[in-house]
């Protein structure tokens, strides 16, 4: 087999890849960072998208406008790097070192290549039964956005709840299942074997995560195939016939029974083997240990790779793959060390993972197992006969020894195998200590070796700097970045390499107050301290000073949430923020945003009227947000008091939009209006935005609700999501949008009204206590000390623990601390308009007059302000500024256009 290529200087070589996959980007990003001088790197991509992660097409399932693009999209502007979006590769000529295309116009295209790296993947196998035509697959992006239209659709012609039936009970089935009950369509999953996750969970195992589905609500049919699909005269779908003559009614249903390697390239018209390449067993390109084909220059990657006869479709050993690749176009000797098959499902509520030798197929193992068929756990250790080398294991309803255990795979555990089993009750388990060549992190094969080094200065970061804090040892070995699973490994290993070296683990707020945020909270709390002064002068470390910009908003936010007194009173002013000081967000042009809270998004026609007139006569940019309410664009400083009082006398109030407070909580119709309702989602949206209104926090929050498990509100995407239920609220916790986005879990389930409001009390509460500065709730949450959690446990568990089970002994002081926030509620603009002092802060200058607005006009010279002329001031409000032209700022046309705003205003001052 062809065993590497060596570039030469003179001429940039050419590397063609055919796929646009993880693995394919994967491979991109490994040359990229070994550098890409002297090669051109070309990515043949099927799909119109750029490459994206497969691992969470369940996220596009339920959320179609999800972007699951991967890494940075930077990559594809890289002048040697080519992304060719819509080329299916048809055709594969390794003698004159070509690739031909298609493109979406059908027209034919010819690639040249030195090095050709095959990543086509996979497709979604079909079931070669009657009526598989009339089945979808859970496969691409389309696949999955097609899916969801069509579940809106079904629900709106039948007029009911639709009936889906997936054909799979794997990983990706459940997936499927779990995502079209999210959707509002009733779920059954068809899998042929005798139970669930047959190929990855034993018996007991299978038994265990039935249970666990079934509290779900997902029904499942396990030991018989499914034989027919049928449908209609009209060729709807009307279920799936079994082979024992049961009928699954269904209005549509999803295959999801696995996958077939794309090597189409490897063959010829009659279906064999090709141009010197020879094919796996079950199909795909063989390699080896390289990760090269039988034929010079040719690689194979990801899932269309067979390694010793077996092609598999998991992430981490088709970005190691990739990896070797790469390394090999630069002259290295990586070697392929075989498949990683250690699997997790990703479906909220049910915890499940395996790895290894998880059948303990090898000779005289032995197999530790605890089972509590009641609850759905299951956990099982597979060892060696003397009980020491780890072979494998599966976990199922408690997988907490998951993280630990897997990079022990093949070595030595520190102690009895029983000691982790961590639903025994044993206690918590034994200390572990990695090995320098343990992978910490198989997603993206990254050692304990390698994380020792970064952290202790001898990484492969630029200028080898010591790494001392979690998102840079992300950022410098890239652990901890796609799924995620390890990051509390990483986080636990980190922590332990600083102690070893005498550093302490710093939680200081900034150089002026050693104490962390939540150590300052409880400090400030305790001894009832009410000005930044005080509290520097208490706690601050000597010299100082007069703090600085992280300490003063911290503080600020702080005194904030334990007083709800006016922000800018008192000295505290001073510490906010460009945002918090204006009361109104600042835009790129220098002038504001007023945001009226619009409660649950319910809004009179009255109202919106009088917001469409301060539109009109301050010729403001009118945007309807994500989250229900209403942007003006475009305001003065000194124009936002007599906004906000024509808004305020309508019976408004300001939304905190430019606050780290609550923003929102969105809602769908609900079962006011909805057909599919089942509880009043608005007047629940409607209580609780009225309740946590002006609640400030380390971080904004944003809640949502919504009336049944359709999901219309995306409440599974805030901080705190409620769902109704027919027997009353679901309540998700920690969710967030941004750079990172994270799925809420569920915290407790079917909910009466008055246990769903304590609880939210108590959870924001709690967050608000001992988050860190600006920490979103998915990080905090998933950051929260171990040592406090049920089970030795952080994370969600600690958060139920806390707030359901009040393990803390705190529920009645959190409660009785919302309580007091609502009560002292005052409507921060309502509460300026009241006081000519606190006025006084929206002046442009100190010396301008209240209101000038008709006092000056709009001329497009540089420096040059005159007085409005009388037609000019009988237009109402003049926009007054010199126009600054800003380098790619479309030119200002008109006064009258509020997207023609001048990129920098300025008050006309005395002549």
């Amino acid at each position: 087999m062809n065993q590497g290529s060596t570039h030469e200087a003179a001429m940039p070589r050419q590397v063609l890849v055919v796929g646009g996959g993880p693995a394919a980007h994967r491979f991109v990003e490994a040359m990229h960072a070994r550098g890409l001088d002297g090669w051109n790197v070309t990515v043949l991509a099927e799909e119109v998208h750029a490459p994206y992660d497969r691992v969470a097409l369940s996220r596009a399932l339920t959320e179609p406008g999800t972007d699951l693009s991967l890494g940075d999209a930077g990559l594809w502007d890289h002048p040697a790097v080519t992304l060719a979006t819509g080329s299916r590769a048809v055709k594969l000529d390794p003698a004159a070192r070509t690739v031909t295309t298609l493109g979406p116009d059908g027209a034919e295209a010819s690639h040249p290549y030195d090095e050709l790296v095959l990543a086509t993947g996979s497709n979604a196998a079909r079931l070669p039964i009657p009526g598989a035509e009339s089945s979808h697959v859970y496969r691409t992006l389309d696949d999955v956005r097609a899916l969801n239209a069509e579940v809106a659709r079904l629900a709106g012609t039948l007029g009911r709840q639709v009936k889906a039936a997936v054909i799979g009970g794997g990983l990706l089935g459940l997936e499927a299942a779990a995502g079209l009950i999210q959707l509002g369509a009733d779920s059954t999953v068809i899998n042929g074997a005798g139970w669930l996750m047959n190929t990855q969970l034993d018996e007991g195992a299978g038994q265990a995560l039935g249970r666990l589905v079934a509290a779900k609500g997902m029904a499942a049919t396990a030991g018989v195939f499914p034989s027919a699909i049928e449908t209609n005269d009209a060729g709807h779908v009307t279920g799936v016939l079994l082979a024992d003559g049961a009928l699954v009614q269904a209005d549509l249903v999803v295959v999801a029974v696995g996958v077939r390697p794309r090597d189409e390239l490897a063959r010829g018209t009659d279906g064999e083997a090709a141009h010197g390449l020879v094919l796996g067993p079950r199909g795909g390109v063989e390699i080896d240990d390289a990760c090269a084909t039988d034929v010079p220059g040719i690689w194979a990657v990801g899932e269309v790779a067979s390694f010793g006869g077996m092609c598999l479709g998991l992430v981490a050993p088709a970005n190691t793959m990739a990896e070797i690749v790469a390394d090999r176009l630069h002259g290295g000797t990586a070697t392929f060390p075989g498949f990683d098959t250690a699997t997790k499902l990703k479906l909220s509520g049910v915890d499940v993972a395996s790895f290894g030798d998880a059948f303990a197929r090898t000779e005289d193992s032995l197999e530790v197992v605890y089972a509590d068929p009641a609850r759905g756990v299951y956990q099982k250790i597979v060892t060696s006969a003397d009980a020491r080398t780890l072979l494998g294991g599966i976990f199922v309803g408690d997988a907490a020894p998951y993280t630990s255990l897997r990079p022990l795979l093949g070595r030595d555990l520190p102690a009895g195998p029983g000691a982790f089993l961590s639903a025994a009750g044993a206690g918590d388990a034994p200390a572990v200590e990695l090995p320098d060549d343990a992978i910490l992190c198989s997603c993206n094969n990254v050692s304990a070796g390698t994380i020792r080094d970064a952290v202790n200065g001898c990484g492969s970061c630029d200028g080898a700097e010591p790494v001392r804090d979690l998102p840079g040892l992300k950022a410098c070995t890239r652990a901890g970045t796609r799924c995620g699973s390890c990051v509390p490994l990483l986080k636990k290993l980190l922590e332990g390499e600083l102690s070893k070296s005498g550093i302490a683990v710093s939680k200081a707020l900034c150089e002026h107050f050693g104490m962390s945020r939540a150590e300052l909270f409880e400090a400030v709390r305790a001894l009832e301290l009410r000005s930044f002064a005080e509290i520097l002068d208490r706690f601050g470390v000597d010299g100082a000073g007069q703090g600085c910009d992280i300490c003063k908003p911290t503080v600020a936010s702080i005194l904030a949430s334990q007083h709800s007194e006016y922000v800018l009173d008192a000295g505290r002013g001073t510490l906010q923020d460009t945002n918090d000081r204006a009361l109104a967000n600042m835009q790129k042009d220098g002038s504001y945003s007023v945001v009226p809270r619009i409660p649950g998004g319910e809004i009179t026609p009255d109202k919106l009227a009088v917001i469409a007139a301060v539109a009109q006569q301050y010729g403001l940019y009118t945007k309807i947000t994500g989250g229900q309410r209403i942007d003006l664009f475009g305001a003065r400083l000194e124009q936002l008091p007599a906004i906000w009082k024509i808004l305020i006398d309508a019976g408004m109030e300001s939304g905190q939009a430019y606050g780290k407070s609550l923003r929102t909580v969105k809602s769908c119709v609900g079962s006011t209006w909805c057909r599919f309702g089942v509880q009043d989602s608005v007047a629940m949206a409607i209580t609780l935005e009225l309740r946590y209104r002006g609640l400030r926090s380390p971080h904004k929050l944003k809640l949502g609700v919504s009336g049944c498990a359709r999901e219309c509100a995306e409440a599974r995407g805030k901080d705190v999501g409620v769902i109704a239920t027919a027997d009353g609220w679901n309540l998700y916790v920690g969710g967030n949008g941004g750079a990172t986005p994270a799925h809420a879990q569920l915290l407790a389930k079917d909910l009466d009204d008055a246990t769903l409001i304590s609880y939210i009390d108590r959870y924001l509460m709690y967050y608000i206590r001992t988050a860190d500065r600006l920490q979103r709730t998915a990080r905090w949450q998933e950051e929260l000390d171990p040592s406090t959690g049920a089970g030795g446990s952080g994370g969600l568990a600690h958060v139920v623990d806390v707030v359901v089970n009040d393990s803390l002994g705190i529920a009645a002081d959190l409660e009785a601390a919302m309580a007091q926030h609502v009560e002292n509620y005052e409507d921060e603009w309502a509460a300026t308009l009241a006081d000519p002092e606190r006025l006084k802060r929206f002046r442009s200058f100190i010396n301008a007059p209240e209101a000038a607005d008709d006092e000056i006009a709009f001329v497009p010279e540089r420096g040059q302000v005159r007085p409005a002329t009388v037609e000019e001031k009988a237009n109402g409000p003049v926009l007054i500024a010199t126009h600054i032209p800003v380098r790619g700022a479309a030119p200002v046309e008109s006064r009258d256009n509020p997207h023609a705003l001048p990129q920098m205003t300025q008050k006309a001052g005395p002549s």
